[in-house]
Formats: C-alpha cells, structure tokens, sequence
C-alpha cells in the first residue's frame, strides 16, 4: 500500500535540494492551493495573511521556484506572467485556459502541449505553449452569474 497523502511545499523544497526557507514554503504552499494560477500580485496578498514578506522577496521566490522547476510560469495576453506550482501533474509541458473576459489561468492536465511541428531546416523547438482562450465557467454565456471583473494589476 502506497502512500498518497499530498506533498507539501517543505517536502517539495527539501527533494528538491534546495535550503527550506519560511518564504520559499509561503509561496510555493500559496501556488499549492490555488485552484488557478496567480499573478504575482496575487501570491503576494495570499502570502501577506501570514507572513511579512515585501514585493522583492515575493518576485524573487517566484523565479528561484520556476527555475527549480518547483513552478512554472505563465505568460499572458495582458503582459502580465502567472505562476502554478509544477506538481506531478504538471511535470511535462501541458496546455492552459485563459478567460478572455476575467483572465483567470487554468491548466489542462489532460491535454499535453506537444504538437508535432515540422520546422525550418536548421531551427530546433526549445519549448512548446498551448493557451486555449475562451469563456471560463462564471464568465461564459451560459453562467447566471455576474462577471467577476477584472483584476487590476500595477507594475
């Protein structure tokens, strides 16, 4: 019998060889729970609940995570990167959902971004994205609900 209780970020950290920091768990157990992924914004008022930490430490745990390959980040239409902790599940190169109307970013686990492309001679793929844009579930057409408006991001 297996066990297959949830890694938690420390557990992520350590086999990862990395030095378990009180911010490097913060973030990367806020990026965990998210159902979607966040903006930097986000994770830094998530953070903020429980500890004090500045805008920089934030940034800088953010890219330590993406090239630990602890998380990943994602870029979207707005200019704006969105970052999702890099599970199991999200180990190999996969595809995303943007909502056009709210900009929420979802991962599609069942659907891998490894479309068979034939290149140029000479030129060599490094990395694939596949973003599908759309309506999400609250914003679409069918929803009842209102539409959540969209989050204001400064720089």
């Amino acid at each position: 019998m297996s066990d297959h209780r949830p890694v938690s970020a420390e557990d992520m950290i350590r086999a990862a060889g990395a030095r378990v920091t009180q911010p490097r768990v913060s973030v990367l157990a806020t990026l965990l729970e998210a159902s979607r992924a966040l903006t930097h914004h986000e994770v830094e008022r998530r953070v903020q609940r429980s500890l004090s930490i500045d805008r920089v430490t934030v940034y800088r745990v953010l890219e330590w995570l993406v090239a630990s390959r602890l998380a990943h980040r994602i870029a979207g239409d707005d200019r704006i990167w969105r970052f999702n902790a890099m599970a199991d599940e999200h180990a190999d190169e996969h595809a995303h959902f943007k909502c056009n109307r709210c900009g929420t970013v979802t991962c599609l686990d069942e659907l891998a971004a490894k479309p068979v492309v034939k290149l140029p001679a000479g030129f060599r793929t490094q990395r694939v994205e596949l973003t599908v844009n759309g309506f999400c579930a609250d914003c679409g057409p069918e929803s009842r609900r209102k539409p959540r408006p969209r989050a204001q991001h400064r720089p």
